[in-house]
């Protein structure tokens, strides 16, 4: 008897991968993750973080009953007690003293009915969502240049490119389906050629013809450059210019005054004139140029002015609307997009209607049957925990997300929350740090068990479907949603009884009044606007617009040279570049780049429990130029303390030349679950585009100083321990073990009875063998405790960081005893001669280690990567390893 096989999409990134998903177990929660073979946005591909989805089902850390004040109770009493709540405040204070905190995690189901309630009930527009902190300056560009949020470009168009220029986008790290894909268009087409532009020479550089470090929040400069470049070369496509768009006078002159030049642009990017003079001459002689950006331009207090710098350059060389060509925005989220369909931002309205026109408010109001539409934008993400912290917002809720760890200035905004006087968390998982501020806990669906639909980036709608029931008393975000609304007294609009419902509702109002009488809207979804349960269980992916005369969807935009704006032409933007609103200066030295990593997943609360995904990179780290290491005496993995004028975080050093001089890059993910001082956004300043209200999160000034560490410690135990009294702390989950690394700048412990308490508070400890070592006066301690000769833990301390990398030893836990040699072995961390030690984790697909590596392409003289992926299959699964592997081959010269 076959297994059931359910197709769905990934919850991650953008890029919106299939999944086939066979469910082994339902009760145990057991199920086969694969690609879809047949889904169009990865043909059967998955990244490492989608293979692992699997490890990640479990009921560990979920939030499966409704609680109040902490206490557990039952779903009448909890929606009772939040409608009660949002119904007193907003009757002594007014709408706008609530406000909703929302997430891209959501599906567009969710999102479409807490976008109904607050802004088409409650009355007030303060909904926003994390999407905010990454492409609320895309929005801004695209609305700007097209009158309308419309994507443009495909999937298809990099594989019909002959110029990709990737911006701020480590494509190969944060979307690795989509960069395999332009990895393969390029193995294709020896034609294609790669530029990145990014202060960081970062895994996406790897297939890159050419690299522009160029200094960090000077885009808009070297894009005003390429606008000059094209004017200068004859390059500007005067009919498509001339017949189809308006300012382009406007914003060349702009352009010209602070970058009329090649020199002038390389000067103030910090550029080798030839390098810059070679892009402005790729880009002008290729027609078919794809430009994908991102966080890098996104993240920026004048993101949305590098956005139509971007766009500029496409609009006048008519590079728009044909294959292969036009600006691509590649957001974070799994349903960014959709978010953007539904008006979650504070500043939208539904169906990519608008807050600010009259005839849309009154268009959603009569279609929502609801004279309280807001008519004016809410607070956007930073403005809003500004209000809560100052009081203004007395009740808010929060849905799907992490803010306490993810928004700018993290400790204001968990002190904001610490004082408000109503804090809703719906979500998933039981302990974040946000979770632990709230007064009502309501337990939502999780990936496996959700219904609905998600977006992808490239305007591709998919299904989400589920893999089990729900757990415990979970339920889905749209059900909560609707049950508070009804308790409001908004009982009629909110009577859903499916995700299909909500879908058709959502699809109805795109079509609503979408027509010339009443001037088009890009987002369409006319052709769903029936669409029964049966129809919406086989639901394929589809690109919207999807019209009664496009069933089939619309994978290129703009062909017909016809926008979303009064005149039906696109606009040019005047951009005067701006840099970084905070600069460094002699306190504060560094730029600080922030970003995600290839194997975790925003605040690893999903990520973090697949034991594959924490071995590439264990703990927060902070990179730094090799010029700068050595001025500042900062050795590779010792500890070093980041400060900036909001924050504070400690972080291992790794150290390279990759990293530009001057800057320093942290990654997102730990959070003050996993990590003691891993925090990276109490560092990020809270400064915003003034358009978008995106924050600077890529260049806020810090500086960074040895952490005065006297000791070091690891350990590794088969279960998680109660680590009370030390400074430094991060927990990383393994295969059948859980490992954490310690360090402290105070006199030490008596390590052997610090030992023993800490194993026996902990279960770990009773009638088995100690094995142990010790040096005091030089500052060693090492012990390992046996029961029925298998491994329970052990703990190695030293007065500095070079402990033993801890590979072998997280290999003897899965054994069920250890041979005579291990055990002798143990207190060395270090296997016996002729075992295998595979070193630190290279490709997580796989589990290869670093020392396998190297091993292999010493004894078998491997030349390639295609070599060692044949060798030991590192590389073939999702190749975001494959920059990594190449720094393991003979080096010409």
């Amino acid at each position: 008897m076959s297994l059931p096989t359910v197709k769905t999409t990934c919850p991650y990134c953008g890029v919106g991968c299939g999944i086939e998903a066979t469910v082994e177990d339902p009760a145990a929660h057991r199920v086969t993750i694969k690609g879809d073979p047949y889904h169009p946005s990865n043909f059967g591909k998955l990244c490492s973080k989608g293979a692992t989805l699997g490890d990640t089902v479990t009921l560990e850390n979920r939030l499966l009953y409704p609680a109040v004040d902490g206490r557990r109770c039952d779903w009448d009493t909890a929606l009772d007690h939040v409608a009660g709540r949002f119904r007193q405040i907003i009757a002594e204070h007014g709408a706008d003293a609530v406000a909703f905190y929302i997430s891209g995690q959501l599906l567009t189901e969710d999102y479409y009915v807490a976008n109904k309630l607050m802004k088409g009930f409650i009355g007030s527009a303060n909904i926003d969502t994390n999407s905010r902190l990454c492409m609320s300056s895309a929005v801004v560009g695209y609305k700007r240049a097209f009158g309308a949020d419309t994507v443009p470009c495909s999937y298809a168009d990099l594989e019909l490119a002959d110029l990709i220029v990737l911006v701020g986008s480590n494509a190969a790290w944060c979307h690795p389906i989509a960069f395999q894909r332009i990895r393969k268009a390029k193995d294709n087409n020896p034609n294609l050629k790669v530029v990145v532009v990014d202060p960081r020479r970062t895994a996406s550089c790897d297939i890159a013809d050419l690299h522009l470090p160029l200094k960090p929040g000077m885009d808009a400069l070297l894009f005003n450059g390429l606008l000059c470049h094209l004017q200068r070369d004859g390059r500007i496509d005067k009919d498509y210019v001339a017949n189809f768009t308006n300012g382009f006078a406007e914003a060349l002159h702009q352009a010209e005054t602070g970058a009329g030049s090649v020199a002038a642009v390389a000067a103030g990017c910090e550029l080798d004139p030839a390098d810059v003079g070679q892009f402005f001459a790729w880009f002008a002689g290729t027609e078919r140029t794809v430009t994908v950006y991102s966080q890098g331009i996104n993240q920026s207090s004048s993101g949305s002015d590098k956005c139509n710098a971007i766009i500029n350059c496409h609009l006048a060389s008519g590079r728009l609307g044909k294959p292969g060509m036009g600006p691509f925005s590649f957001t974070g989220q799994p349903n960014a997009m959709g978010g953007r369909e539904v008006g979650g931002l504070a500043n939208m309205l539904a169906a990519h209607m608008d807050l600010d026109n009259p005839a849309h408010v009154d268009r959603v109001g009569r279609f929502w049957h609801s004279k309280r539409v807001a008519d004016k934008p809410g607070l956007k993400a930073v403005e809003m925990f500004e209000a809560i912290g100052d009081g203004r917002v007395k009740a808010v809720w929060i849905m799907a997300t992490n803010p306490v760890v993810s928004m700018p200035d993290a400790d204001r905004v968990k002190q904001a929350l610490q004082r408000c006087e109503f804090v809703v968390v719906s979500d998933c998982i039981a302990n974040t740090d946000t979770a632990q501020l709230a007064h009502v806990l309501l337990p939502a669906t999780g990936w496996s068990e959700k219904d609905g639909t998600v977006t992808n980036l490239e305007r591709r709608i998919s299904r989400q479907r589920p893999l089990f029931a729900a757990s415990g008393e979970a339920r889905h975000d749209w059900w909560i949603i609707s049950r508070v609304a009804q308790r409001m007294g908004f009982a009629d609009a909110f009577a859903y009884q499916s995700s299909a419902e909500i879908f058709r509702e959502h699809a109805a109002l795109s079509a609503f009044e979408n027509d010339s009488a009443h001037q088009l809207r890009d987002f369409d979804l006319s052709a769903f606007v029936a669409i029964g349960q049966t129809e919406f269980d086989g639901l394929q992916p589809v690109q919207w617009p999807v019209t009664r005369e496009r069933p089939q969807g619309s994978p290129q935009l703009f062909g017909d040279k016809q926008f979303f704006t009064a005149d039906r032409k696109a606009r040019f933007i005047p951009v005067a570049p701006q840099g970084p609103r905070n600069k460094v200066d002699a306190d504060y030295p560094f730029t600080l780049n922030t970003g995600r990593l290839r194997d975790q997943w925003h605040t690893m609360t999903r990520t973090g429990l697949a034991a594959k995904l924490n071995a590439h990179r264990p703990e927060p780290f902070v990179e730094i130029h090799t010029a700068d290491a050595e001025r500042l005496q900062l050795k590779n993995r010792s500890l070093a303390r980041i400060e900036s004028r909001w924050g504070q975080m400690l972080a291992r050093v790794e150290i390279g030349a990759g990293q530009r001089r001057g800057s320093l890059f942290v990654p997102m993910h730990w959070t003050g679950q996993v990590s003691s001082h891993g925090r990276m956004g109490a560092l990020v300043n809270p400064v915003v585009d003034p358009y978008s209200g995106q924050p600077e999160s890529k260049q806020t000034p810090v500086r960074i100083s040895a952490w005065p560490a006297t000791w070091y410690a690891t350990i590794l135990a088969r279960q998680p321990l109660a680590i009370r009294d030390c400074e430094y702390q991060v927990k990383i989950r393994g295969e059948q073990f859980y490992r954490y690394e310690l360090a402290g700048s105070d006199a030490g412990k008596d390590w052997r009875q610090w030992s023993r308490e800490l194993f026996s508070e902990n279960g770990i400890a009773g009638v088995g063998d100690w094995l142990e070592y010790s040096d005091l006066q030089a500052g060693y301690y090492r012990c390992a405790y046996l029961a029925g000769n298998r491994l329970q833990a052990c703990l190695l301390v030293g007065p500095d960081f070079e402990l033993p990398e801890p590979g072998w030893l997280c290999s003897l836990f899965p054994k069920p005893e250890l041979s005579r040699g291990e055990r002798l072995a143990l207190l060395s961390g270090q296997p016996p001669k002729g075992e295998a030690d595979i070193g630190r984790i290279v490709c997580s697909c796989f589990n290869v280690g670093e020392k396998t590596i190297q091993q292999a392409v010493q004894t078998q003289k491997l030349q390639s990567v295609a070599a060692i992926s044949a060798c030991l299959g590192a590389g073939s699964g999702c190749g975001s390893c494959v920059a990594e592997l190449k720094e393991f081959l003979p080096q010409p010269g």
